[in-house]
């Protein structure tokens, strides 16, 4: 495909990547080896999708970090679907014991930083596989921007989501999770770090419609049972990690929550070494110490194979799982 470039499993082992020796194949975290490619190529932004999502027009147009949005700070959990619908509807990751909660906070309008932002999907949106076995779709949302800050909790996803070079560290998903749940918990961490910034979390008009891929919803419902038992009480605990403020702590921030959520018994142990090639994969792509694009076209070369066009996206063989 014009535009991409494509690492099979041989052609990633050659990757200059602590992180390809780690994490299991057929695991929907193997984007993170995506995540590494587009920063060592020199990216400032870094945009996912999913394969059943169809952009349109205005997804293509340029992000910016700051915006003129609607506030919310200090409001616990939030449903934010309830700002773009009046439909009964969640999003996945959102606490099940919560969804009754008729209390919606007023935003208030400001200006704030977002290096983390949520674009919707209008069409077949990510909710959980309860909404979608007894609640009708499609949907279709509200054009608005909403911008979550201190203690103000939502998922958000890895399915339309802007990630900005200095939040780049805060893209990691972790490997031994359910894969309904690794994009959420990976969110919950990034939120909390995000607030000891001055960050907020955008979450923004829908820029793709999705044709979803086929599902076993009662499989989907299986692998989300963590979360509809966890997640309520992975915030709570996250809300007592004694994080500092500053950039240049993020890296230490992830292992901590990490840390409290292996403390918990919600993931193992062995999450925290695969959490710690990832930080230093981050580190010497940031700094130019991957070989740049040399080493990763070496990869696709050793592979037979290489993009006849300037590489706008990266595709990671290996993943077995899809929102």
């Amino acid at each position: 495909m014009d535009g991409c470039e494509f690492y099979s499993l041989p052609a990633q082992s050659q990757l200059p990547f602590t992180l390809t020796q780690h994490i299991p194949q057929r695991n929907y975290a193997r984007k993170n080896i995506g995540y590494l490619l587009a920063m060592a190529g020199g990216s400032d932004v870094i945009i996912e999708t999913d394969d059943d999502n169809l952009p349109r027009p205005e997804f293509w147009l340029p992000r910016r970090e700051v915006h003129e949005a609607e506030c919310l700070n200090e409001s616990g959990w939030v449903n934010i679907y309830k700002y773009f619908s009046e439909a009964a509807v969640w999003p996945r990751g959102y606490p099940l014991e919560l969804v009754g909660n008729p209390v919606i906070p007023t935003p208030v309008g400001a200006s704030v930083c977002c290096p983390i932002q949520q674009g919707l999907a209008d069409g077949n949106p990510d909710v959980d596989a309860v909404y979608r076995l007894i609640l009708p779709l499609p949907l279709r949302f509200h054009r608005r921007r909403i911008a979550l800050g201190p203690n103000s909790w939502c998922p958000f996803n890895s399915q339309n989501t802007t990630f900005f070079k200095a939040a780049f560290e805060l893209m990691y998903l972790p490997s031994l999770c359910s894969m309904r749940m690794t994009d959420i918990w990976r969110g919950f961490i990034a939120q909390r770090i995000a607030w000891t910034n001055g960050w907020s979390i955008l979450y923004h008009e829908a820029t793709v419609f999705q044709e979803r891929n086929e599902h076993n919803l009662m499989k989907d419902f299986e692998l989300e049972l963590p979360g509809y038992l966890n997640n309520f009480k992975i915030v709570e605990n996250l809300k007592c990690v004694p994080l500092r403020s500053g950039i240049e702590h993020i890296a230490e921030n992830l292992r901590l929550c990490y840390g409290e959520l292996v403390r918990s018994e919600i993931i193992p142990d062995g999450e925290l070494t695969i959490l710690d090639a990832w930080l230093q994969d981050v580190r010497a792509a940031l700094a130019g110490q991957t070989g740049g694009l040399g080493a990763l076209a070496a990869a696709l070369v050793n592979e037979a194979w290489v993009s006849p066009t300037e590489p706008q996206g990266v595709t990671v063989d290996g993943s077995g799982w899809g929102g």
